[in-house]
């Protein structure tokens, strides 16, 4: 291990120790192979030196390096990253688990309601979650009217990942996931004139469709194999801390731990997923609002659990911003995870100090 300085770094080279600034953050990690804008990235944030491999650890190159690539280039057709074998497996898993949902929603009413099979696809998705990115993953959705599947699914994998972060004992987890899953099962009673209306709800509309929550409490106490916190997250997911939400204005310590991390996982996907009558917000911009929610509505735990694994990890991830500019998360700021640094062909934009830019996408 040499230590350089780097004003003498070259292109191509390994770094083999973590790179932080001088507040802590962590800028790269460990076997980064730095590339151009690197360099300009850590004369930027002002660091004298970085750690190399010695003389003979340069000679030593991975396999796809030595194949022409770079385990550190993103594997990018057309501005946006080809899905990789893992990631094909969980959309293929995913998808199926959407069909399923599909087919045995609407036939609800008029048969049992098949949990087991439910759950048995569940946990071939979940066995395939590492394939799964919260910020960056967008289901195809030709038909709009899908959306209630899709967001049903999501909802899932979303719950089921706050709870391993929540540390809620893993003999829940599944439990968890079923009730994101089920949460708005209820809505198979609304009349679809109502469910699929592209305009403002009326009040009477409005009040039919808050119902939901209570039809699906009722669906799922005849279903078999659920824990009593799946039931209470259909009814109570709308509910918020302050005691301002439905259908009977609970508040915060009357909700089941269930029902708040499904309601922080029912908001975040109603906004980021693609409707027939309102479109997709940035994911980030949604982090954001749950952020300010999670102060009288939202459990601010499980808010701040959410926005810290969903950003942590997102050094070199490309994004789009909103001018509609490409380009790469080189530092997150622990205080302000939502609005990092992003390098445009060499160009460092702080979102933090840029307020009217924003990520738009996650490529």
């Amino acid at each position: 291990m040499v230590s350089t300085p780097v004003s003498e770094l070259e292109a191509g080279k390994r770094i083999v120790a973590n790179v932080y600034t001088d507040k802590g953050n962590l800028l790269f990690q460990k076997g980064r192979v730095l590339l151009p804008k690197d360099l300009e990235v850590l004369q930027a944030f002002m660091i004298d030196y970085v750690e190399l491999q010695g003389v003979a650890g340069d000679s030593e190159k991975t396999a796809s390096e030595q194949n022409g690539k770079s385990s550190a280039t993103p594997n990018v057709e057309a501005g946006r990253n080809i899905p990789s074998r893992r990631e094909q497996s969980f959309i293929e898993e995913y998808e199926q688990m959407v069909a399923l949902i599909k087919t045995g929603f609407p036939s609800v009413l008029a048969m049992e309601m098949p949990i087991f099979q439910w759950r048995a696809q569940l946990e071939k998705l979940i066995d395939q979650i590492q394939g799964y990115r919260i910020l960056g993953f967008t289901p195809r959705m030709p038909d709009k009217h899908d959306y209630v599947y899709h967001h049903a699914v999501l909802c899932a994998l979303t719950s089921y990942m706050l709870a391993r972060w929540l540390d809620i004992p893993q003999k829940n987890w599944i439990q968890v996931a079923l009730a994101g899953l089920l949460h708005d099962i209820g809505k198979v009673k609304i009349p679809p004139s109502i469910l699929h209306k592209p305009d403002q709800l009326g009040p009477e509309e409005k009040a039919e469709m808050n119902n939901h929550t209570t039809y699906g409490y009722q669906m799922l106490k005849n279903a078999t194999a659920l824990q009593e916190g799946v039931l209470l997250a259909a009814l109570q997911h709308h509910e918020r801390i302050d005691g301002s939400g439905y259908p009977f204005g609970s508040t915060g310590e009357k909700l089941h731990i269930y029902a708040k991390i499904v309601a922080v996982a029912d908001i975040f996907h109603a906004m980021t997923l693609d409707r027939r009558y309102q479109g997709s917000t940035s994911p980030y911009l949604v982090l954001e609002q749950l952020e300010q929610d999670s102060f009288g509505k939202l459990d601010p735990a499980i808010v701040r659990t959410l926005i810290k694994h969903t950003t942590q990890l997102s050094l070199g991830t490309r994004v789009k911003l909103s001018n509609r500019k490409m380009g790469e998360i080189v530092y997150a700021d622990a205080h302000q995870p939502t609005r990092p640094i992003v390098s445009i062909n060499g160009e460092i934009i702080n979102l933090i100090q840029e307020r009217k830019l924003f990520i738009l996408e996650v490529l």
